[in-house]
């Protein structure tokens, strides 16, 4: 089968806003397709395709020969491409990927094209990904959704799961479970905008601070110790400290799940990326553990000596990892109550923990059901995540056309600060200073308002970007700020989403590089 098809389906469930109808169409295509290409289709369409690691950036997608004008590339075929890319290692490497590349594009058309750079990019928004997915390999297969989305749980691999349930249905599924050294995917949480509101959804409840590190998940099996990252990556060999922490643990074996993450000598946790750079990095990892030590503080039990818990409540996962875990090396926790037995929550003791947390440099927050079971995998409502929001007036420099469901919108903003205050800045840094871009937060009635005002004031475009004159200010919440070699000032801007377009403001009420420099000395 052609990769034509894919492509196809691709568009359409990205242009289809009901969940049902992307269902049924990919259903569809997953029914017509042969073991090997509805594996790697579901690879493509999944997500999946990006844990191979391709080592392919933006640019080299953009200098690309032109498409083909008849389709011939193979869905199972551009699969195993996708792979000879990721494997290619070693002196000479970037340009033999290009080389690959390059021959893989000059066979497609320019719809598999424009479909393949999604996938390459991280740029796929068709509302496929992963839940959707599952619930179309259930319905291709003829099984329960809760049995795949169990499976997927257990196995993170969306194609894995997809080969069993269209080949053995739901005896294959059940057969997936907890497997010490095989990780599953992390419970993710809800958001609420403060405390208050959590509570009012979750009574009783256990606050525990929200950590700015990596997440970890760590399996033991007697002697062998694996870590894990929250995309499954296996870290273990660039995290001794964790791995010595866990071995020394009274157990047979353990699955836990925790953050890492780099401090300073007081105690507070240094930005992000030190800790991100920290376990991205294969160099002398003595060297480095002695540069950048990591600490590693756990929230949660799966697995102790040969039981599974992830069906058992919160309550008694913490009780056991408790037990076996000591206090330094678990994530501080309160548990509220009023005392009167109704299970409300104590919302001032709550807010003191919030505010404590923060005052010692922590994001926030994670407010826990103490009866909610382990649900890997997904954003459920037993776990919700209270951060403060911060928020800057931004001018829009540029934005990229959208691509899937937005496409023939200006979608992905370029966003920039005032360079007032700060003469050290690049010389031809110009008035405005980019602090990164982003595509969240915008509906449909956004992207058609923002499509419209910015070719209005468009001044020149390429292939991919509109650049515009710096006249409409937009309030953007972020999550922080981290350094970035990519931007004059250095920094940029961590999880920005549009809030809203800022009619009231004018260009010079925006925020200069100056105040966002103080938010980041401030620890932000």
């Amino acid at each position: 089968m052609l990769l034509q098809q894919v492509a196809a389906v691709s568009q359409a469930t990205a242009a289809e806003p009901a969940r049902n109808a992307k269902v049924r169409l990919l259903a569809e295509l997953l029914r017509g397709l042969g073991p090997d290409d509805r594996h790697a289709a579901v690879v493509l369409l999944s997500g999946e395709s990006r844990r191979m690691r391709v080592g392919v950036g933006p640019a080299a997608l953009r200098e690309l020969p032109p498409p083909g004008e008849q389709p011939q590339l193979g869905i199972a075929e551009t699969e195993r491409a996708l792979h000879a890319i990721a494997e290619v290692q070693g002196p000479g490497s970037q340009a033999e990927r290009h080389r690959l590349l390059t021959a893989l594009f000059s066979r497609a058309t320019a719809e598999e094209q424009a479909f393949l750079r999604a996938v390459l990019g991280g740029e796929l928004r068709q509302g496929a990904l992963d839940a959707v997915m599952g619930d179309a390999v259930a319905k291709a297969a003829g099984v329960p959704v809760a049995e795949v989305r169990r499976a997927l749980m257990f196995r993170g691999s969306a194609a894995a799961v997809a080969d069993a349930a269209m080949d053995g249905g739901s005896a294959a599924l059940r057969a997936f479970g907890l497997q010490l050294g095989r990780p599953i995917r992390p419970m993710l949480a809800a958001s609420a905008p403060d405390v208050a509101s959590a509570l009012e959804r979750i009574r009783p409840a256990a606050l525990e601070w929200k950590l700015d590190g990596i997440r970890v998940q760590v399996h033991r099996d007697g002697d062998r110790v694996n870590v894990y990252t929250r995309s499954l990556d296996d870290i273990t060999a660039r995290v001794p400290e964790v791995v010595e922490a866990v071995r020394a643990l009274p157990v047979r074996s353990v699955v836990l799940d925790g953050e890492a993450l780099a401090l300073t000598p007081e105690g507070r946790p240094r930005p992000f990326q030190v800790t991100a750079a920290r376990t991205a990095s294969r160099k002398d990892t003595e060297a480095l553990r002695a540069e950048t030590p990591l600490s590693v503080f756990f929230f949660d039990l799966l697995h102790l000596d040969g039981a599974d818990l992830l069906d058992t409540p919160g309550e008694r996962r913490f009780a056991e990892l408790a037990a076996v875990v000591p206090p330094e090396l678990r994530v501080p926790r309160l548990v509220t109550a009023d005392g009167d037995g109704d299970g409300e929550g104590d919302p001032a003791a709550a807010e003191a923990f919030f505010r404590d947390a923060l005052a010692r440099g922590h994001e926030g927050v994670v407010v826990k059901d103490l009866q909610a079971r382990y649900e890997a995998g997904r954003r459920g409502a037993g776990w919700i995540k209270v951060k403060p929001r911060h928020t800057l007036d931004l001018v829009v420099l540029a934005a990229e056309w959208g691509s899937g469901r937005r496409r023939g919108w200006l979608s992905n903003l370029h966003l920039g600060a005032r360079a007032d205050g700060a003469p050290d800045l690049p010389e031809g840094t110009g008035e405005w200073v980019m602090l990164g871009k982003t595509f969240k937060g915008l509906t449909d009635e956004l992207l058609d308002f923002q499509t419209r005002e910015l070719l209005q004031r468009e001044v020149r475009r390429d292939d991919w970007t509109v650049h515009v004159r710096p006249e409409l200010v937009v309030e953007i919440a972020f999550d922080g700020l981290q350094r970035s070699p990519r931007y004059p000032s250095g920094l940029t801007l961590r999880f920005a989403r549009v809030l809203r377009y800022r009619a009231d403001k004018r260009p010079e009420d925006a925020d200069t590089i100056a105040a966002v420099r103080r938010l980041a000395a401030e620890g932000l």
